[in-house]
């Protein structure tokens, strides 16, 4: 037993099965052959095993093709290559069939081992008639019936996601990235100072101060421009200084030959600032033509400011370009943030849009993944599994395992694995058929095979095991036994530290033949709850036809 245990060690479950043939050995001692049933009916297929027992350097050649008539060769199954010692145990097995009664004769095959021919023996079989209950009556054919199947609605949401993208993209285009045209204050505010100044004055031209004798307004706007003008192109704080403070800077600029005005330059920006300060201080009322005048100076006074000023330096218009390079970088880099801002919050809303309706967990494992939600939502298989078969529903095919009996266990059981996954992974499922050789009269009793398996659970590693024992009736009438609970399991081969877990196994018996359903999970898997649910239902058990 510790050998079984063994065999499967941390990675995996160990359930005991058996598969019977009705065996009928040659004389040959390398070459023998059996079929595992001498009686079928019409249709029915039979296996057919040759097993050859040979030194691990000679070549061996199985029959191929259509050799057994009159039987027909309906499948070639897979070479099983078990290693003994020194020697090689190769098993080979064909389904055969037969659609007319009658009995048959399986010929002698022959299979080469190395330079040396072997012959099987020749077989027997016979094919009855299926019977057929004349005493029921007889029933018209059920008309065709047409089924609406309802296809994928997938490419709905790739619609609906794409959609959702193009108009957020559409937006952030539109809002951020979108050259919006110009307004006129924008296309002033492009301008040059000197360009934007004279506009300033053409404006002021147009407006209604002096016909409405708004005389204060009109100054204002007058040494707004002339000051913003000095602002940006000679001394730039023009707009906060006072008149005297400004006409001194002028003149301490004129002394370091930093403007080349005149003295007469300076006294007519001396004389306008300071009757537009009576003007909006001291509420003086000039004539309207004398403001008229003081434009025509502001004018004048604005081309020589700019004949004065000394032409830029190539390190200077070069600054101005850095300068301007530097600030369409700023707008790039502030577009970015804010689409990437708008973006995570879009993004965020949604995801908790989404967790409020259908919970977090479910949306955290739909965008990251999990190993068990996959294979809930995969392809799922229906297959039958050993002799007698056991008829499961499973989310991947199971595959054979080696239950590696020794020859003393061996000559008292008989076993087939089939499973997926391991103890220690999120999902494990293993089906099992076990057939007990030479029982007599003994009775097989399902509380001590289930006893076995937990056993085999400890020797795997896991710990805690509680259990709980109902009765298990499958969807075919089929009762067995139910044992299920939780245990701990290692979180990963070697650890010492464990992880939570639950576990089901079913559990029937016929005369000698055990068959087992054995499923363990992860604890708080909600979509392995789910998967186990859906097995559990499926199972179905098919009797031996005798």
């Amino acid at each position: 037993m510790n050998r079984i245990c063994s065999i499967f060690g941390l990675p995996s479950l160990v359930i005991y099965s058996i598969f019977f043939f009705l065996c009928y050995f040659s004389a040959s001692a390398q070459v023998t052959s059996s079929i595992d049933s001498t009686l079928i009916k019409i249709g029915e297929q039979i296996t057919y095993h040759i097993q050859v027992e040979t030194d691990t350097t000679d070549l061996v050649v199985f029959p191929e093709g259509q050799t057994f008539i009159p039987l027909e060769m309906i499948e070639s199954y897979d070479i099983d290559t078990l290693k003994k010692k020194d020697k090689y145990n190769l098993i080979k097995k064909y389904g055969l069939t037969q659609f007319d009664s009658g009995a048959y004769t399986i010929p002698r095959q022959k299979i080469i081992i190395g330079d040396k021919t072997f012959f099987t023996d020749s077989l027997k079989v016979e094919v009855n008639n299926v019977e057929v209950d004349t005493t029921q009556g007889l029933y018209d054919i059920k008309p065709i019936i047409a089924v609406n199947k309802k296809g994928s609605n997938w490419w709905k949401y790739v619609l609906l996601t794409l959609l959702i993208l193009g108009v957020l993209a559409f937006l952030l285009f539109w809002f951020i990235w979108r050259k919006k045209p110009l307004t006129e204050d924008q296309k002033i505010a492009l301008l040059p100072p000197y360009d934007r100044a004279k506009l300033a004055l053409k404006k002021l031209d147009e407006s209604s101060y002096l016909e409405n004798q708004n005389l204060k307004d009109y100054y204002s706007e007058l040494t707004f421009i002339i000051r913003n003008y000095l602002d940006e192109k000679v001394y730039d704080k023009a707009l906060e200084s006072t008149t005297d403070e400004l006409i001194s800077r002028l003149n301490l600029l004129k002394e370091a030959n930093q403007v080349d005005l005149s003295n007469e330059d300076i006294k007519n920006l001396e004389s306008i600032l300071k009757r537009a300060d009576l003007v909006k201080f001291a509420k003086s009322a000039p004539d309207v033509e004398l403001a008229k005048m003081d434009r025509e100076t502001i004018d004048v006074e604005i081309d020589h400011v700019k004949e004065a000023l000394p032409e830029p330096t190539e390190e200077e218009k070069l600054l101005d370009e850095k300068y301007r390079e530097e600030q369409e970088r700023k707008k790039k880099r502030k577009k970015i943030w804010l689409t990437v801002g708008i973006s995570i919050f879009l993004l965020l809303a949604t995801l908790t849009a989404l967790s409020v309706k259908y919970g977090f967990d479910f949306v955290k494992d739909t965008i990251i993944g999990h190993d068990s939600k996959e294979l809930l939502e995969g392809d799922w298989v229906r297959s039958e599994y050993g002799f007698p078969p056991i008829t499961i529903s499973t989310p991947k095919v199971l595959k054979r395992m080696d239950a590696g009996l020794s020859e003393e266990l061996a000559a008292q059981v008989d076993i087939t694995l089939f499973g997926y996954g391991t103890l220690i992974d999120k999902f494990n499922v293993v089906v099992a058929t076990s057939k007990y050789k030479n029982l007599g009269d003994n009775k097989i009793d399902l509380e001590q095979v289930i006893d076995g398996n937990l056993k085999t659970y400890e020797a795997a590693g896991a710990q805690n095991i509680i259990t709980k024992r109902d009765k298990f009736v499958t969807p075919n009438g089929a009762e067995g036994l139910k044992v299920y609970g939780s245990l701990q399991m290692p979180a990963y081969p070697g650890s010492e530290s464990l992880e939570n877990g639950k576990y089901v196994i079913l559990a029937f018996n016929a005369e000698n033949v055990v068959q087992q359903v054995s499923l363990s999970w992860k604890e708080n898997d909600t979509y392995a709850d789910q998967m186990v649910e859906r097995i559990l239902n499926s199972v179905e058990l098919k009797p031996a036809e005798e």
